[in-house]
């Protein structure tokens, strides 16, 4: 019997197609283990001797009586002896082991890494499709108990017993309406540019450049403000509402606010709802005022119309049923921005990955929600004759 103080020690016995590694002494982690390779080369010497090939070898069986003490040291040895016996198609036989031991190296065989042919193969059509499918289902039923959370918490203030905080709502207002200015008008103007000279190119050919302010001003009025606000207000404030709440959701404050029986559809998203729906429509009278004048730009600099001509132009064009229209969708689309934002931020995970993921996908939806909601609305305003 080993001391409990002996170095570890690992020899290796042949008989005919079977092996025994003999295991002794104290096999911990402050002692110098042996290496796999003294026992590889063991392997392929005794096999030598013995005139058989290394291919013959069938089976490994271990010794362990001698063996004192042993921890995590021993596992990883033993695991990779099993490597290399399946390496070899050599069946390794773990009975005469500790019996912890044992469970050790179960549990390190389930831990170990999937077959790579498994992992490249994937899930097959099907499966794709099926998996799909799920989400879809399980995304619909998410996003219908969303809307019916917010219709109970739009009753409640309504009602006058909603509970957020006023100060936060002026905060939001203020972050998703004043501060956004800046961005609206530039691209808002640029825009009105870029209308107004494909239209002067093309109305050149019949001498109408008069009715380039036609063009612009029509347009501008009756989708491209509110799509332009839409679009840049889902790409600066629904994300930072999906950052902002899919952020409390990893520091778990909203199941905080649950506990206290505050009911976070009321706290957190309400606010922002009535905030984007009661500004995205001014926005977008003032996208529509700088995509004008970005025409007006181009009018008077490329197409030689003077400015008086041009303003009493686009007042002509325009009329009232024009811009109801403009505010109807505008207020469609700051309500998808704000629901967008929303529900991706309460859909977020427990990791900052997922914070991540929640703003991508807040945008991603919000844009595609605000183009159909477009088409369906110009049809919409078609049908009922709007648009005349």
């Amino acid at each position: 019997m080993a001391t409990p103080t002996a170095p570890p020690t690992a020899s290796v016995e042949r008989d005919g197609h079977h092996v025994t590694l003999h295991l002794a002494g104290r096999w911990r982690l402050d002692q110098r283990i042996p290496r796999l390779a003294d026992f590889a080369a063991s392997i392929d010497r005794s096999s030598s001797d013995s005139g058989d090939a290394v291919s013959q070898l069938r089976e490994l069986s271990f010794e362990t009586s001698e063996l004192s003490d042993w921890d995590s040291a021993l596992v990883t040895y033993i695991a990779g002896v099993e490597r290399l016996c399946t390496k070899r198609d050599i069946r390794c036989d773990p009975s005469a082991l500790p019996e912890g031991l044992r469970r050790l190296l179960e549990m390190a065989s389930l831990a170990e890494a999937p077959d790579d042919d498994a992992h490249d193969r994937g899930p097959s059509f099907l499966a794709k499709v099926g998996l799909d499918m799920a989400d879809l289902v399980r995304s619909t039923g998410e996003i219908m108990t969303f809307f019916g959370e917010g219709a109970i918490a739009v009753r409640h203030f309504v009602a006058g017993r909603a509970r957020y905080r006023r100060s936060e709502l002026w905060v939001i207002i203020q972050e998703s309406g004043a501060d956004a200015l800046p961005i609206v008008s530039l691209v808002s103007f640029l825009v009105g540019m870029i209308l107004g000279y494909i239209g002067d190119q093309q109305l050149a050919q019949f001498g109408a450049r008069i009715y380039v302010a036609d063009l612009v001003g029509l347009a501008t009025v009756i989708q491209m403000g509110a799509l332009i606000t839409g679009i840049v207000l889902a790409g600066r404030t629904g994300a930072a509402f999906a950052a902002r709440i899919g952020t409390m959701q990893v520091n778990e404050e909203i199941d905080a606010l649950r506990t206290f029986g505050i009911p976070p559809m009321e706290f957190l998203v309400l606010p922002r709802m009535i905030a984007l729906i009661l500004m995205t429509p001014l926005l977008t009278l003032y996208a529509d005022l700088l995509g004008i004048l970005g025409g007006a730009f181009v009018g008077t600099v490329v197409g030689g119309v003077t400015l008086t001509a041009y303003l009493v132009q686009t007042q002509a064009a325009i009329g009232w049923n024009h811009i109801i229209q403009g505010l109807i969708s505008a207020t469609v689309y700051g309500a998808i921005v704000a629901a967008s934002g929303c529900l991706r931020g309460m859909q977020c995970g427990r990791s900052a990955a997922a914070v991540g993921e929640a703003t991508t996908s807040a945008v991603v939806t919000a844009i595609v929600f605000i183009v159909i909601a477009a088409a369906v609305l110009t049809v919409i305003f078609d049908a009922i004759g709007l648009s005349g």
